[in-house]
């Protein structure tokens, strides 16, 4: 799923002759701590409640407010788990996103991309998660795909991301179609590969909130 499906239609641009007064009542309407400013279409950063918060009173305009994170920004074609890593990366609630003349089109929220993420085929279906540490050197998804289908399984979805501890190595995130992963990594620790971390998932709505939320915290997306 792109950014351009994401894009929150019920979250309206500020300008920065607004008032902070009107600001803060979207954001209480919206449930939401942060909005996007834009002039003739193009956008300038985010103001937060935390810097409305900072001014004496709310008689100011956006326009007296340091904005944050003016060069947050993804374009409509980036895939959301790209949005995902920016938003975590600079610590923002929504991302800013811009069509191919640089021109705002909306935002896509946290909150909606990890639903999407959530929602997706693959993470509804049972199956076990494995993380591997490799050199990227080293990475070969035929290999990988080859060494899991000798144990009568199937890789549903990959996702690839720097280690966080060694910046040389990257974290390769594996989720097959079967919940006992014992044999694969059985078959991995045979051909010398290194498995940081396994998840197992099931049928259960709960627990697959809480199999999200770790994953989430582990891969620091």
């Amino acid at each position: 799923m792109t950014a351009e499906e994401l894009i929150n239609q019920m979250i309206p641009p500020l300008k920065t002759t607004d008032s902070l007064e009107k600001a803060l009542k979207w954001m209480e309407e919206l449930k939401i701590s942060q909005l996007p400013v834009v002039e003739n279409n193009q956008y300038k950063g985010l103001v937060s409640e935390e810097l409305i918060f900072a001014k004496t009173d709310n008689q100011h305009i956006v326009a007296d407010l340091p904005l944050i994170a003016p060069e947050v920004k993804a374009y409509y074609h980036q895939h959301f788990y790209e949005i995902l890593k920016l938003a975590n990366s600079h610590a923002v609630e929504v991302v800013a996103i811009m069509d191919e003349a640089n021109q705002f089109l909306g935002v896509v929220t946290v909150n909606d991309t990890l639903v999407a993420f959530a929602d997706s085929t693959a993470l509804q279906e049972p199956g076990g998660i494995l993380v591997l540490l490799l050199d990227p050197r080293d990475y070969s998804l035929s290999e990988i795909s080859r060494l899991i289908e000798s144990n009568n399984a199937k890789i549903l979805s990959t996702y690839i991301n720097q280690n966080s501890q060694d910046k040389n190595k990257i974290n390769v995130t594996i989720k097959t179609n079967v919940l006992d992963l014992s044999r694969i990594i059985a078959t991995f620790e045979r051909f010398g590969y290194q498995i940081i971390a396994k998840f197992q998932t099931n049928d259960s709505v709960d627990t697959d909130k809480e199999r999200l939320e770790m994953l989430l915290k582990y891969l620091n997306i």
